[in-house]
Formats: C-alpha cells, structure tokens, sequence
C-alpha cells in the first residue's frame, strides 16, 4: 500500500513537470513572454485570494474554538495575572493577524493587474511613517510594561512567613530541601560534596568526612610516587651527586639547594649532618630496590604526571575545605549546625495550599530549568549562581484531579532545559495539600543529621562545656 502511495507521488510530480513544460512552450508558440498575464487571469488570481482568505479564517476560528483553552486551570495566585497576561498577548496577536490578512488579500483582489491602471508612486510618506513606527511601539511598550509588572510581582520580595524550599538540580535529577526547627538552610559548598552529601551542605561532620577521604587519597599517591622505581633511582642520583659536589667543592655554592634541611653555613657541623641524612635516605632507597619486590611499581612518564597531576588537585581541594569556616547568620544560628535538622527529599516535595512559597534554586553542573507548567512558573537554575520565584498554591491536587476528571493526575516539575541525554527523565512531582497534611509529611521526612545522631553530639558539646568552665574558674583564682 505504501509502495502504490509512492508510485501516485512520484507520478503526480512528473504529470505536474510535464504540464508545466507544456504551457513553457505554449507561450514560447504564442510569442506571449513568461512575465505577461492576461486581465481576466489577474482578476482570477484576485478572486482565488479572496476564496483563500474566507477558509484561512475559517480554519482559524475553528482552531480557537476548538484549542483555544490552551492550558488547565492555574493551580497558584500569580498564575491567574499569568493567563491575563497570556490572553491579551493572544488578543493584540489575533487582532494584528486578521487586520493584515484582510488588507493583504483586499489589496491583492481590488488591485489586481489592469493594463489601463498605472500605480501611483510615492517616494516617502513622514505620516505613514509616523504612524507604523508609533502604533507598534505603543503597543509594545503596553506589553512590556504590563509583563514587568507580572514579572516583578513573582519575583519580589517574599512575606516574612513564607515557606522556603530549595530546589537542587543536576544531571538528571531534582532534589528539594525544606529548613529545619531553626528555620535556616544550612550553607552548601561544592567542595564538600559526596555520596552522603548530594548537595555540598556545611557541617563539622561533612567537612570531617571529605578531609578524610581526601588524605586517604593523597597519602595513596604519594605512597605510589615514592615506590615508583624510576623516581627512586632519579632521587638517589641526585643525592650521590649532590655529595659528591659537596665533597669536592666544599658546598659553598650548593649550600642554598639544601636550606631545607638545614643551613649548614650557619652552623658549625650542618654539613655533615646533611650528608649523614643524605647517606641514610640513600640506604634507604638502595634497600626499598635491593628487596621492595612487588612493592615497586614502574610507570612511563604520562602515567607519572597524571598522578603528580591528581595530586596537585587533591591537595588543592583539600585547601579549599580546609578554607570553608564557620560563621554566625543573623538569626544567631551556627552555620556549622544550621544545616543539621535540614531535610532533603527526593522522587515528589509537597505543598501547603494557601501559604506563599519561595523557591530558591542552584545547580550543580550545567543550565537547567524548573518548570511547573500548572503554576505558570518557570526559572532557570544556574550553576555558582541562585536564582528564586516565590507563588502561592491555591487549589490542593486533590481538587485538581476532580477539576480534570483524573483520578491519577500530578502536579510536576520539570527540566525546561536540554541538559543532556536523559533531559526527560528529569522531573519530580508536587503534592498540594492541606497545611495539617503538610506539617504532618514534613515531620515525618529524616533530617539531614539524624536526630539520635544529632542529641550524641549535643550531650557531647555540654560534657565538653561543663569540663572546661571548672578549669577556666581555677585558673581566673590563681
């Protein structure tokens, strides 16, 4: 069946091809050039127009009969000045449309070709002018202010009682974060992200866990660097050499490449001792050769400065966590401690109906896009950069579903952005409810340090208290 479809394709293009050979040579017969049209056909094409446009319309009235309730109901506050702002866009879009086409196809049935009419020129026209450069910017300064005002209104300030959530997106996946009892997010930093740390969020414990596994790491390559046999033989011709310049040269020109361990030029038998250390690490080497066995590891040059190179960075880190200090928001909170009762979930995050919510968002590695189509809201999410909206949810999901009649229905957010190759796979569902149902889900979520983890440390901090306020007393007596 498909193969007769081709074949009635391919037919109907050489039947067309061929009529319009015809008519070639037909004009070129008659001696009429290709350009020339005849009044009547000019006043057929003017006619067709006219035909063109009336079904043009037609379809076009269907269409926004048909389609035109684009999107379900707004399910927040701000989205209800969203759909104003949407449908007086659509307005002045339709009103433009009709106005152009229907003088468009006028113009082209009044004035059809007539070889008894002479078209007037006009070489410049300061009304004309004047009137499609003032209009349109009108119109569009009407628009741009009433979108800034829209605009301005979901991303000022939010009230004082506002529920702040987080909103953590990477490759593929979203993760929201509610504050705890202290009612302040704990500080993220990347450098502190790990498997058990998803989004970087400053603790003690954190920054303990990363520094450990990191000296784990840099104590592995240098242990590596320091077996490798090429290097040991580097180093211990460097140090035989190095005495032996000492030896016969006396030192006095090489003691400042040996100021690390020790100036020998200020003391009286430096020099020696760092030759006798000289000497012992060449032992050493000598040994680690003579019965390392298995223990020594050979690695070609590229292999060398990729570890150096691994190293360089791992340290670099290491520094950077080092870096991350502990400070006092205004709240009063440690910074340290404020991310502790800190809860993080994932797969859907609900919503307490009627109260304003402020969303703040980061990224971790590249551009995404938290959409939630239902709410008319849209953010990008930026890596080093965070970005907020704040919208008010006024119908639950439950009230929704009999809205639309389905009973599986789910608000969503989702990546807007094509961030990669499982982009549609990003997405996390809402749950609108009531603020008792709220509160009850979210005292129900685990907080970022386990609580019986949390109350260890605490009891910890006051025994340590206690012990020194009795040693600080003793020491102000004497």
């Amino acid at each position: 069946m498909n193969f007769l479809i081709l074949l009635v394709v391919i037919f109907g293009i050489v039947a067309i091809a061929q009529l319009a050979k015809v008519s070639d040579l037909s004009a070129s017969l008659s001696g009429r050039r290709e350009e020339d049209i005849s009044k009547a056909d000019s006043r057929l094409i003017g006619a067709l127009f006219m035909v063109f446009f009336a079904v043009l319309m037609g379809a076009t009235i269907f269409l926004y009969t048909s389609y035109g309730n684009m999107l379900p109901e707004s399910a927040s506050a701000h989205g209800v000045e969203v759909d104003w702002l949407m449908n007086f866009n659509w307005w002045i879009i339709t009103f433009v449309f009709v106005v152009v086409n229907a003088l468009l196809f006028f113009f082209s049935w009044k004035y059809a070709y007539d070889p008894a009419r002479k078209a007037t020129f006009f070489a410049h026209d300061n009304r004309l002018e004047l009137i499609w450069t003032v209009i349109p910017s009108i119109v569009l300064a009407v628009i741009i202010i009433y979108g800034l005002k829209t605009w301005t209104a979901i991303t000022g300030p939010a009230s004082d009682d506002a529920l702040r959530i987080e909103m953590y997106s990477k490759q593929f996946d979203w993760s929201a974060r509610y504050p705890g009892a202290d009612g302040e997010f704990g500080q993220g930093n990347f450098n502190l992200i790990t498997s058990s740390n998803p989004l970087g969020v400053i603790t003690r414990e954190a920054s303990a866990e990363v520094l450990n596994t990191l000296e784990e790491k840099i104590g592995k390559i240098e242990t590596n660097l320091g077996l490798e046999l090429g290097l040991l033989q580097a180093e211990r011709a460097t140090l035989v050499a190095t005495i032996a310049t000492d030896d016969h040269g006396h030192g006095h020109d090489d003691h400042a490449a040996h100021d690390d361990h020790g100036s020998h030029d200020d003391h009286g038998h430096g020099e020696d001792a760092w030759k006798s250390i000289a000497e012992h690490r060449i032992a050493e080497i000598d040994e680690l050769i003579a019965h390392g066995g298995d223990g020594l590891l050979i690695w070609t040059e590229a292999k060398i400065e990729t570890q150096r190179a691994k190293l360089h960075r791992l340290k670099r880190h290491r520094q950077r966590v080092l870096d991350v200090k502990g400070f006092e928001l205004e709240s009063g909170v440690d910074a340290w401690d404020a991310g502790k009762d800190d809860k993080i979930v994932k797969g859907e995050f609900h919503l307490p109906v009627g109260r304003e919510v402020e969303f703040v968002f980061r990224s971790r590695d590249v551009i995404h896009s938290a959409y939630m189509p239902h709410f008319r809201s849209q953010m990008n999410s930026v890596p080093g950069v965070p970005t907020r909206f704040k919208m008010t949810p006024i119908i639950t999901t439950d009230s929704m579903r009999t809205i639309l009649g389905d009973p599986a229905f789910n608000y969503i957010l989702l990546c807007n952005k094509v961030c990669g190759a499982a982009h549609f796979n990003m997405k996390m569902d809402i749950v609108v409810e009531s603020e008792a149902n709220y509160e009850a889900w979210l005292a129900a979520q685990e907080t970022f340090v386990p609580a019986e983890e949390a109350a260890e440390e605490a009891a910890e901090e006051a025994a340590e208290m206690a012990t020194e306020e009795p040693l600080a007393e003793t020491a102000m007596q004497h």
